[in-house]
């Protein structure tokens, strides 16, 4: 795993300090890679690259070129299927010099061109050079593992593995993105393609880039279908040879290597799948914090126990929350999501014993695990049965009389069930998944940011999606949503800055594409039947796995926030929530200070709101305030360099 920045000038033009530049740029991602780095300047073009060593630690080195040195690639990731590419390539009349997946890119290029995407397995984003055609091709893995960012800056294209990589380019416009900032006190993350600064773009995940004299283009080269396919064999029997490949697969490694364990269904799952590949004990890490309520020790310990690893464990308590001011700056963005904490530090406790770790990402997407999906579900059901006026007029007065309205039947007795069948299928799962109501955040937002948002809604992102999806039912539909925006950008973001915090490898082996798209093929009634979930991945790893891991109710990977808001991180809450507040003039400060005044009186639980306020404000005063950006960048840069070891090239 590494770290990549880039620059090229699309007219053509070459700069003496480019090569200055461009260093500390990538200078800026030393924690994604602690190994190696390696610079190529060609004319317009100025590639760095941080290096993580996996496969090939001998001669992995990058930038990495072909024979005639007219085609160069930078490379985060790991292309898990490059030994069959080497053997087809090889037959094509290629030649390699090294043993590293890298290469497998360079000549897959020079043959297939940027077609050679179909042909990839694993999680990657890389940017090739191609001197002949004086063209930059950029590329982000299909469900967007790995992050790549992006700006244009008086024509010249700038890029890297995070935003701060870009921070670091002269020019760079700070100002923030308001549409990004709605999303993020909706989502408490910040979808693709927006990011925090107007300027700065994500590559969405299943697509790529090329740059040259002509312009900027972004084209997708996939994206998930959940149309309906046939297969000739069981389904569980099928998914079941498909992860047990997908596992063995990602055990390919020139360096230590476990797995994350939290005595949930997909981890364990992995963790056995491992079992059954490995010769020897599967190296495991666990979290789990002093409240039961949201501890899971017990069940890891009982996974590890199963199959006989080697447990190393870690309990999480208030005092962990001093690692926040590093995160935000990991992170580049407001990112809300408190279980950061929690994987940073599995991360941490990982990375002392292993440099690559299997986790269990991507199992609620793939086969409906999460609540919300049956709530869904379940909702809809009456949205068919009921007219659209009736049902607006009915249920949106009764739910906006709840909870007066006691007479009504059990099963209606919730003023979110209420409420949702009165939305459009799309509003509804936006109103599930919104962290803070549409009516909260008006309220928090000024004039001013409302005036310049004009009619912008969070909300049209999720019907632009829920219109796009090819699936048969509404369920297909809202996984097809989680595919683009929560997966990517919240689950896969946080993994991948807490792992490259620590400088270490996590690979998904239940976000295979070919699992992915293999699930995403099968019948609903599958997946989730009343408030049964994931029935067919429970079925294939049946045996695998003791009944009571795969029965146990989910707990989820949370922190208990609440109760730290109010005492251990108190002081923190009060500078930041209410200080920063007042110096930016984003949000109302009365309301803001009405939050905190019932949360800390325990009148009424605002977690959400004032943890989402702390990130986003103490990422202000870090990034968005053009001197305390400027000090960041250099500060971290000085702070994790180590003494360098420099190979640049000038062709």
């Amino acid at each position: 795993m590494c770290g990549i920045a880039g620059i090229f000038d699309r007219a053509g033009h070459s700069d003496p300090e480019r090569a200055e530049v461009l260093t500390r740029m990538t200078r800026t991602l030393v924690h994604r890679g602690p190994d190696d780095e390696g610079y190529l300047i060609d004319g317009p073009v100025g590639l760095g690259f941080r290096r993580l060593s996996i496969i090939d630690l001998v001669s992995g080195h990058q930038p990495l070129g072909n024979e005639d040195g007219t085609v160069w690639v930078i490379f985060n990731g790991e292309i898990y299927n490059y030994r069959d590419l080497q053997a087809q390539l090889e037959a094509r009349g290629h030649v390699f010099k090294t043993h590293s997946d890298t290469e497998a890119i360079v000549h897959a290029y020079e043959e297939w061109g940027v077609s050679c995407l179909d042909r990839f397995r694993g999680m990657f984003a890389f940017a090739v050079w191609d001197q002949r055609q004086r063209r930059l091709f950029l590329a982000r893995d299909r469900l967007g593992k790995k992050p790549l960012y992006y700006a244009v800056v008086d024509g010249t294209l700038i890029f890297g593995s995070e935003i701060k990589a870009l921070l670091a380019f002269p020019g760079l416009d700070r100002t923030l993105d308001l549409q990004a900032v709605s999303d993020y006190f909706s989502l408490l993350y910040i979808p693709s393609p927006k990011t925090i600064f107007r300027q700065v773009r994500k590559l969405p995940p299943g697509h790529y880039l090329v740059a040259g004299r002509d312009g900027v283009q972004v084209r997708r080269y996939w994206d998930v279908s959940f149309a309906l396919g046939a297969t000739e064999r069981p389904p569980a029997e099928r998914l079941a040879e498909l992860l047990h490949e997908s596992v063995a697969l990602r055990l390919r490694s020139d360096v230590p290597l476990g797995a994350f364990l939290s005595g949930g269904l997909d981890s364990s799952a992995v963790v056995g799948l491992m079992a059954g590949a490995l010769s020897s004990p599967v190296i495991t890490s666990s979290i789990g914090f002093p409240d039961d309520a949201f501890n899971e020790l017990a069940y890891a310990r009982q996974v590890a126990q199963h199959f006989h690893t080697e447990a190393h464990e870690h309990m999480v308590t208030p005092d962990a929350m001093q690692v926040l001011d590093s995160l935000i700056w990991h992170y580049d963005e407001p990112f809300g999501d408190s279980s950061a904490v929690p994987t940073f530090y599995v991360s941490k406790l990982a990375r002392m014993n292993v440099t690559v770790a299997l986790s269990g990402d991507g199992g609620d997407e793939n086969f409906a695990g999460y609540r919300r999906y049956y709530f869904d579900v379940r909702e809809n059901t009456v949205r068919d049965l009921v007219p659209g006026p009736l049902r607006r007029t009915v249920f949106g007065l009764v739910g906006a009389l709840y909870p007066k309205a006691d007479y009504l039947p059990q099963i209606f007795r919730g003023k979110a069930f209420l409420s949702n069948v009165a939305r459009t299928p799309w509003g509804a799962y936006f109103h599930s998944v919104s962290n803070i109501n549409e009516a909260d955040k008006a309220r928090l937002l000024t004039p001013e940011v409302h005036a310049a948002l004009g009619d912008y809604q969070t909300v049209a992102l999720f019907e632009e999606l829920y219109r796009a999806a090819d699936g048969p039912d509404s369920l297909s539909r809202i996984q097809y949503i989680d595919f683009k925006t929560y997966l990517p950008d919240d689950i896969l973001a946080k993994v991948d800055r807490a792992s490259m915090a620590n400088s270490l490898e996590v690979r998904c082996p239940l976000l295979d594409h070919r699992v992915v798209e293999f699930a995403a093929s099968l019948p609903s009634r599958l997946k989730l039947r009343g408030t049964q979930t994931k029935l067919i991945f429970k079925e294939a790893i049946r045996g695998l796995l003791p009944d009571e891991i795969i029965k146990r109710k989910k707990m989820g990977f949370a922190v208990p926030v609440g109760p730290w808001l109010r005492h251990d991180l108190r002081e923190r809450v009060s500078e930041y929530v209410l200080g920063t507040t007042r110096r930016h003039g984003l949000f109302d400060g009365d309301i803001v200070k009405k939050w905190h005044g019932e949360h800390h009186s325990g009148l009424r639980d605002r977690t959400t709101e004032l943890w989402g306020l702390l990130v986003f404000n103490m990422w202000y005063d870090r990034f968005a305030r053009q001197d305390a950006a400027a000090r960041s960048v250099r500060a971290s840069a000085v702070l994790n360099q180590p003494a360098p070891v420099n190979h640049a090239m000038t062709r």
